[in-house]
């Protein structure tokens, strides 16, 4: 009686480790298959970011080629711009170097030129045949029907014209007399008018 009482007591104590086994498998498993399944799910989750991961990275990419191509290009025109700057300042001073040798030219011209008289403490200065000079000649014809005075009294009046302070009875042209303080007039062919001179030739 104790023997077999033994012995179903171990058969039964067999069964339960038996069964405690395969329920421990079956639950390890179960685990492992849920715990496969999490992982697939983080795998296919990590997978579909890393494909909005890799599409944001090449975005950064492309717009920091841009950003480059756009500071290239910046730095091409700055180039372009310096160098412009530089060709212009180079391009001003030449205009300037020619102004200046330009002006000495018309200045060496007017020295050396008979019809131009250089007036006292300026700049010599161009003028044509019927212009008038002043203060340093005043007697200087510097025109075929031009003669200068001091004070600017000469005026043109034809080609036989003497105007001067000292001489109220100066030969005149076939049109012109010219007096004292007095502007030339024109009164007739062959006509004299003068304050000395009451009856004047008709």
């Amino acid at each position: 009686m104790d023997t077999t009482v033994w012995i179903i007591v171990a058969i039964v104590v067999v069964l339960l480790i038996i069964a405690a086994v395969v329920m421990s498998r079956r639950s390890g498993e179960r685990r492992a298959d849920a715990e496969r399944a999490r992982a697939r799910e983080i795998r296919e989750k990590a997978a579909a970011d890393q494909i909005e991961l890799q599409r944001r990275e090449a975005e950064a990419a492309r717009l920091d080629a841009q950003a480059r191509l756009a500071q290239a290009e910046a730095d091409t025109r700055a180039a372009d711009a310096a160098a412009l700057q530089t060709e212009a300042q180079v391009r001003s001073a030449e205009a300037s170097g020619a102004r200046s040798e330009l002006d000495e030219r018309l200045r060496a011209a007017d020295r050396i030129d008979p019809d131009v008289v250089v007036e006292e403490n300026r700049a010599a200065s161009r003028v044509g045949p019927d212009a008038v000079a002043e203060e340093t000649h005043p007697g200087s014809r510097v025109g075929p029907d031009v003669v200068t005075e001091e004070n600017r009294g000469a005026s043109r009046v034809g080609p036989d014209v003497v105007t001067e302070e000292t001489h109220p009875a100066s030969r005149v042209g076939p049109d012109v007399v010219t007096e004292e303080n007095r502007p030339a007039s024109r009164v007739a062919p062959d006509v004299v008018t003068e304050e000395t001179h009451p009856n004047p030739r008709t």
